[in-house]
């Protein structure tokens, strides 16, 4: 009951402004105050202020928020645990994918047989060592020079 008088007052407000700006003329202006000042009364009309109200000021609504926030946290939580374990999601979800399309390799031209091909997913590739990385500058010009000679350069 509060709320409704509370929304219409604010309303007879709103259109008192506007009706002060409209004498101004400035009527876009005093439009568009009236429209907001419409708000209130449409939302206690409709029954969206008692239906707040009624939610606002009920135990059991505070004990299910409060039970909403306790899901949050657990879920906020695994997810951290996960993200320290190492694997991501997208690791994890690479691994299914491969286990689930073992038929073909990647990038095969035949299918393979069964769990005996060497195939492994990307994600659990080995990574390669720094001293494999720093390649040695001949080992580079190597490649260029035999790109050369292939196109008579």
């Amino acid at each position: 009951m509060l709320a409704e008088t509370i929304c219409s007052a604010a309303s007879a407000a709103g259109l008192g402004i506007a009706a002060v700006t409209a004498y101004r003329k400035r009527f876009l202006t005093a439009t568009r105050i009236a429209a907001y000042s419409l708000v209130p009364v449409g939302l206690v009309l409709t029954g969206v202020v008692a239906w707040v109200s009624g939610i606002a000021f009920k135990p059991s609504v505070w004990l299910g928020f409060g039970v909403l926030g306790l899901s949050w946290l657990l879920f906020m939580t695994t997810r951290a645990v996960e993200r320290r374990s190492g694997t991501t999601r997208a690791e994890r979800k690479a691994a299914r994918a491969a286990e689930r399309n073992e038929a073909v390799a990647p990038g095969a031209s035949a299918p393979s047989l069964g769990a005996g091909s060497q195939a492994r997913p990307a994600a659990a590739a080995p990574k390669p060592k720094k001293k494999q990385e720093a390649a040695a500058p001949g080992d580079d010009f190597s490649d260029i020079e035999a790109i050369l000679k292939k196109h008579g350069i």
